[in-house]
């Protein structure tokens, strides 16, 4: 076997060799491929093509391809450029949004929702052109906080198949279920168990909605070809009592499965879709905290693979975190300094712990003293109030950062203290939530935080969707006052304050940072997805916005520009596999050629593999 391996690793360095030597002979930096301008040979004509979201363009054929592939007379004679399509799309959109709805209780936004959808069923490439010029506006649409809405009801909604479903009445035949998805390279799969959707809870197969939402952004954000994503869904079953009964859900109407036989299920899935397709990075998405971090150690030193909610929530939080010390006029060396409350203690706020921890330490040093200093920053809520070594039955992965008797009792707090004793008596600099508890920053935990020691305290309410968030950014203005800086995980408007201010409202958004962590593992050809990528990804981010904006309240940048803050974080995820030696290269992009390339090629690098919605001329064969 071992023999094997070697002639196949021999085989693929003599292949990049060879196509490092072509490049320089030729004179053509292998890196000004451009996704999304090369031919597509095709195999149907007719109707088979209008009918093919992948290659229908619709009125934008033009005559010579309507003759190439039998479409004249099949489309009305006016050939119309794609700034046509998407205005005649976007005047339908603004007329039938109303229009759409199934009754008063069918928000508006799930109408944009079912109009953009029915886009995506019939012409691929214009859903996310319109997507991504107008990725402010729609962004909230495809992903949170209206994709909660949507998988609350995609029993209702599913029309037809997008991604694959893999069950537990599937075991034993997954390895050759792969082969029936179509694509014969996929780069990018967001997968959930549906175990815990946002902060919804258990949805069951229902959570594909997540993984599909995710994607649409990985294709916006990133530039990763749409052609090459696959949303799947692993159903082990529910224990939602409503879905069990509902005659009309999806899924297996069983308890979840559990123990061993829940992990032969994903062991099973995750050896199938590497035997096909064994350079595919795979973004682990909702499961419950129980698996959350079980299956992110048990996976990530052996696959391409990360945990968007562990790991990506805490890099935005990090991001963010970085951003609010820039945003009292001090420089982000001196985070270890920042005393931090944090309301939350499942996976999402364990994973932020971890990386904030990790960050202080570094910055400390990087020994065991560091480590220890920084665990004293952090003071960790839960539902059964502060976490504390004299709490029973406390999760190991909390264990950490539980405060021993003595030390607590010194600051006059006890286990179990509430949230509001526990930021009246420490002052912290920030607040964050991360319990899915809407409302849980109350009246009087704010005017608790009134009395922080910090010049510009911060407030996080990260938890998602809208009504999750632990209180909205008008409470935290008038009540605490208008010199904090206010977060969230969801969109909200920023707050009127009078005589002409304004109080930012910053919304930490995973979405400025997995794109951009999967196009960087993908472009580095890294084995693994390591922290200091994770790492290398929320300092780009926390230092992307200027001085001034920071200074103004402004720590993280609107989505609007989320493909050139993908391009930068993607770019310092490379950098820093180059540095870690796990970079392996990328098509004909050989890792020596990759180590020459400056901060400026390295951008262009990125940007030049980033796909672009132009519809490629199509040749039949």
């Amino acid at each position: 076997m071992s023999l094997i391996c070697n002639r196949s690793r021999l085989t693929s360095s003599l292949i990049k060799r060879l196509k490092y030597q072509i490049a320089i002979v030729s004179n053509h930096r292998s890196f000004t491929t451009s996704e999304g301008h090369r031919p597509a040979i095709v195999n149907k004509r007719s109707l088979d093509i209008l009918h093919d979201p992948w290659f229908n363009k619709g009125t934008a054929f033009s005559m010579t391809e309507r003759d190439r592939l039998d479409l004249r007379g099949l489309l009305p004679p006016n050939v119309m450029t794609t700034e046509q399509q998407i205005n005649r799309f976007m005047a339908d959109l603004r007329r039938l949004e109303k229009q759409t709805k199934d009754g008063p209780s069918d928000p508006n936004a799930l109408a944009k929702w079912r109009i953009l959808n029915r886009l995506h069923d019939r012409n691929e490439t214009m859903y996310y052109k319109v997507l991504i010029a107008n990725i402010a506006e729609y962004a909230p649409i495809v992903y949170t906080p209206t994709v909660g809405l949507v998988c609350q009801n995609y029993s209702g909604l599913y029309r037809r198949p997008r991604g694959m479903y893999f069950s537990a009445d599937d075991r034993g035949e997954m390895m050759s279920m792969v082969y029936n998805w179509p694509a014969d390279q996929v780069d990018m799969i967001v997968v959930t168990d549906g175990s815990r959707i946002l902060g919804l809870g258990d949805l069951g197969i229902q959570g594909i909605g997540i993984a599909i939402g995710k994607l649409d952004l990985y294709v916006a954000a990133a530039g990763i070809n749409p052609q090459r994503v696959l949303p799947v869904m692993i159903d082990v079953g529910t224990n939602n009592e409503k879905l069990l009964k509902d005659p009309l859900y999806l899924g297996l109407q069983e308890n979840r499965l559990d123990g061993e036989d829940y992990l032969a299920v994903i062991d099973e899935f995750m050896e199938a879709v590497y035997t096909r397709w064994p350079n595919v990075i795979v973004q682990f998405e909702d499961f419950q905290t129980k698996w959350a971090f079980k299956l992110l150690q048990r996976y990530r030193h052996n696959y391409r693979m990360f945990n968007d909610d562990v790991q990506g929530t805490a890099g935005v939080a990090i991001a963010g975190l970085l951003g609010a010390v820039r945003a009292q006029g001090r420089p982000m060396i001196d985070f270890p300094k920042q005393k931090i409350v944090v309301a939350g203690a499942g996976s999402a706020g364990v994973g932020v712990l971890n990386a904030a921890r990790k960050t202080m330490a570094r910055m400390l040093g990087n020994n065991e003293s560091a480590y220890e200093s920084a665990r004293s920053q952090f003071w960790v809520v839960d539902a059964k109030g502060l976490i504390t070594e004299e709490r029973e039955d406390i999760d190991p992965e909390v264990r950490p950062f539980a405060w021993r008797a003595n030390e607590i009792n010194r600051q006059g707090l006890k286990e179990g203290a509430s949230l509001a004793e526990v930021v009246r008596q420490v002052k912290p600099d920030v607040l964050l939530g991360l319990s899915a508890v809407g409302g849980l920053f109350s009246r009087e935990v704010l005017e608790a935080f009134k009395g922080s020691t910090s010049t510009k305290p911060a407030i996080f309410a990260m938890s998602n969707p809208t009504k999750n968030a632990e209180c909205t950014p008008e409470e935290a203005f008038s009540i605490v006052g208008d010199h904090i800086i206010y977060a969230s995980g969801s969109p909200f408007q920023n707050v009127d304050l009078g005589n002409g201010k304004t109080g930012h409202v910053n919304q930490g958004n995973n979405m400025y940072l997995f794109p951009g962590i999967g196009l960087g593992t993908l472009l580095s050809g890294s084995e693994i997805v390591s922290d200091g990528m994770l790492q290398a990804a929320a300092e780009r981010l926390a230092g992307y916005m200027t001085e001034e904006e920071v200074l103004n309240g402004v720590i993280y940048p609107s989505t609007s520009r989320i493909r050139d803050i993908t391009k930068e974080v993607a770019a310092a995820v490379v950098k820093e596999a180059l540095e870690e030696d796990l970079a392996e290269g990328y098509r004909g992009m050989d890792v020596r050629e990759l180590q020459k390339l400056n901060e400026e090629e390295l951008l262009e690098y990125v940007e030049n593999n980033m796909w672009n919605p132009e519809y490629p001329t199509l040749v039949y064969k």
